[in-house]
């Protein structure tokens, strides 16, 4: 076997303008060069075949309980507390099952999620949070972009794409990852005119795909070649998660449960009665257009409540990453202070929601209220800024009262009823 050419990785054979930095090691007269995709390629081998050399008890014990993942999700995402219970059974049950049928006669079924929900509610947010707690590959596709074999599109095999460059083509690892598709609402079937729908046939073409079966990838993506090179995917224990806004699906739901109409009155019901989408039953999706083959895949749904201002307000203020936490730091990099006044973050929530597309609002109203930031400045955005006047600046105080006032550079805002 020749050595790989000099300059390239030894394993991949590719050359730095290919893939970066390569790093080096290995005795003077024989240096080995790795890239960085090989490099945590083979990292993830090696944990996975430590993972696998575990007793069957430690890799269950390894695996976070439902409790633990939606503690986890606490933290980076505000409410939606019934659809985080939903996830994290199904997503606990599912790497249970991973370990349970790895050495066990008795094969336990795939419970892949469907996610209902208007735009902005946070459905994107909390499933890349989740891949984020279980270190998986993770990978969004969206299912408006998708056609049927043979047309002008993406394939369905796109998304599994994604997930191999997610896990820097490690076969093994993306087994074991997550795919979202979101938008599933925009291929509902339809029977105009009594011709081919594409949607309804982008729709069959997903079911054996988040069922399992073993999918042919091409390795550098777009439309398979019959007589190009494949990578053999098999599908069965990847985890598929689809979501979408489904609009006009509440008044599918209110006919059925004979909710609606000329007199109705919902005055005196509950937010849990209001929410039709906790209502929701297969047949309800079934009648909005998706064919119950594919419903048949997605066992678990979990509808998700339209965020109000309040939580929009503990959203820009509360997660781990918080929007607001995200400006001030950008702002700390050119030497200077931002802070929010509590009535700017009610009045910031208050305009996003009133948009109408939830908590993607947020940040462009931030935007439409920061100016230039001079180094060495402190800038105060108060309600009136929010509402189109300036934004306060001053001269940053010594360091020393600074210290004094650190803590009153985040609002608190009181929790929502």
């Amino acid at each position: 076997m020749q050595d790989p050419p000099p300059n390239t990785c030894h394993f991949c054979g590719q050359a730095p303008e290919q893939v970066g930095t390569l790093i080096e090691g290995g005795p003077a007269d024989h240096k080995i060069c790795l890239c960085a995709g090989c490099l945590a390629s083979s990292a993830r081998t090696l944990e996975n075949q430590r993972r696998l050399s575990l007793p069957k008890e430690a890799r269950l014990k390894k695996i976070p309980t439902p409790k633990q993942i939606v503690a986890h999700l606490d933290g980076h995402v505000i409410g939606q507390d019934a659809a985080k219970r939903k996830l994290a059974v199904a997503v606990g049950s599912h790497y249970l099952r991973l370990e349970a049928n790895s050495d066990d006669g008795v094969a336990i079924g795939k419970s892949n999620v469907l996610l209902l929900g208007p735009s902005g509610s946070g459905k994107t947010h909390l499933v890349k949070s989740l891949a984020g707690m279980l270190n998986v590959p993770f990978a969004v596709g969206d299912a408006n972009s998708l056609t049927e074999a043979g047309y002008v599109g993406e394939d369905v095999e796109s998304l599994l794409h994604k997930l191999l460059v997610a896990s820097s083509f490690d076969v093994d690892a993306a087994r074991r990852g997550i795919v979202f598709i979101d938008e599933i609402d925009k291929i509902e079937g339809g029977r105009a005119h009594g011709a081919k729908d594409m949607r309804l046939g982008v729709q069959h073409a997903l079911l054996k795909m988040i069922e399992g079966t073993i999918c042919n990838v091409p390795p550098g993506g777009g439309i398979k070649h019959p007589a190009g090179e494949f990578i053999s995917l098999d599908t069965t224990d990847i985890l598929f998660i689809c979501g979408g806004a489904f609009v006009g699906l509440e008044s599918i739901i209110s006919r059925r449960l004979g909710r609606g109409g000329f007199g109705f009155d919902t005055s005196g019901q509950s937010v849990e009665e209001t929410n039709l989408l906790r209502h929701v039953m297969p047949c309800d999706l079934e009648a909005f257009g998706l064919i119950p083959e594919l419903l048949g895949r997605l066992p678990v749904i979990a509808p998700l409540e339209e965020l109000s201002s309040e939580a929009l307000a503990h959203i820009l203020t509360q997660p781990h990453d918080a929007l607001l936490k995200q400006y001030q730091k950008l702002v700390a990099l050119r030497g200077a202070d931002l802070e929010f006044t509590p009535g700017a973050v009610l009045e910031i929530a208050r305009v996003a929601c009133e948009r109408g597309i939830g908590a993607r609002g947020l940040r462009s109203v931030v935007e439409g209220v920061l100016f230039d930031v001079t180094p060495g400045d402190l800038y105060t955005v108060t309600e009136e800024a929010v509402r189109g006047g300036g934004v306060q600046q001053r001269r940053k105080p010594p360091i020393a009262v600074r210290r004094v006032g650190l803590r009153r550079m985040m609002p608190t805002i009181p929790h929502a009823v």
